[in-house]
């Protein structure tokens, strides 16, 4: 059982590099810093978006309209957050026998 709350935080935790790495691409791209012409820049943007929009668009829909910026990432990582609390704080003494 360890070992599956182990790979579950792997997971939330990779995840949240995700959400980082899409959210510096999107200013990069908004921006013209990197050529959104090239096409392995435009691969990375289609898979940190496929990765992404699942878990944000529901997010966005109930999120009050704050002039272009965006605070679902911080949802989710605050989500994420409790999420690994309560797996480290009450599934892991259950499942380590305590």
């Amino acid at each position: 059982m360890l070992a599956i709350l182990n790979t579950i935080l792997f997971a939330l935790n990779l995840y949240i590099w995700i959400l980082i790495a899409s959210a510096i691409f999107s200013w990069l791209y908004a921006f013209n810093v990197i050529n959104s012409r090239n096409q392995f820049v435009g691969m990375i943007g289609q898979a940190l978006s496929a990765l992404t929009e699942p878990v944000l668009r529901p997010i966005r829909r109930f999120m009050p309209n704050l002039g272009g910026v965006d605070i679902s990432p911080i949802v989710v990582f605050i989500l994420i957050y409790f999420l690994q609390q309560v797996i480290i704080l009450y599934l892991y003494p259950m499942a380590a026998g305590y």
